[in-house]
């Protein structure tokens, strides 16, 4: 058995779980005052993080180990749970990569970071390039269809 303390968490205006429009989300990841701030000396130098976080309003009664329609839509194929980002999986992890706006002493201002407020964060890491795929990256049709709106400003 593992047991992960987190290290930040997520402070922004989204206080419920909704499938899109998060592409104008700006949210504070607010260090703990456990994690000394050199912990983030040096990270204003990198344009965008890797947010690793726990998606704990997830019904737990909902995890998925199977094969399911991504968001019960019966238009996209059935498929693993590892073939999908759906947020009730085995370990309720989540990832995004953000971009980093501001540093404000134990406070990383992103945008686009796709978890409510009061997510825990697992994990921070900087996106550097050289571990991004060399080649174009491929996926299935419906998965654009899927995510259409996902990244949209709310109108």
């Amino acid at each position: 058995m593992y047991s992960i303390e987190p290290i930040a968490f997520v402070k922004n205006d989204r206080s419920k779980v909704e499938d899109d429009f998060w592409g104008d989300v700006i949210s504070e990841i607010i260090i703990s005052d456990k994690i000394s701030e050199d912990s983030i000396k040096g990270i204003e130098e990198f344009s965008h993080l890797e947010i690793i976080f726990y998606f704990h309003l997830a019904d737990l009664a909902k995890i998925n180990i199977s094969a399911t329609h991504p968001r019960n839509n019966k238009n996209f194929p059935k498929v693993g749970i590892f073939s999908q980002r759906k947020k009730a999986r085995p370990n309720l992890l989540g990832t995004t990569i953000v971009r980093l706006r501001e540093v404000k002493k134990n406070i990383l201002i992103v945008e686009g970071l796709d978890a409510v407020d009061g997510t825990p964060v697992i994990d921070i890491k900087p996106v550097v390039k050289e571990f991004l795929p060399k080649e174009n990256v491929s996926q299935p049709g419906w998965t654009s269809e899927l995510m259409k709106d996902y990244w949209s400003r709310k109108s």
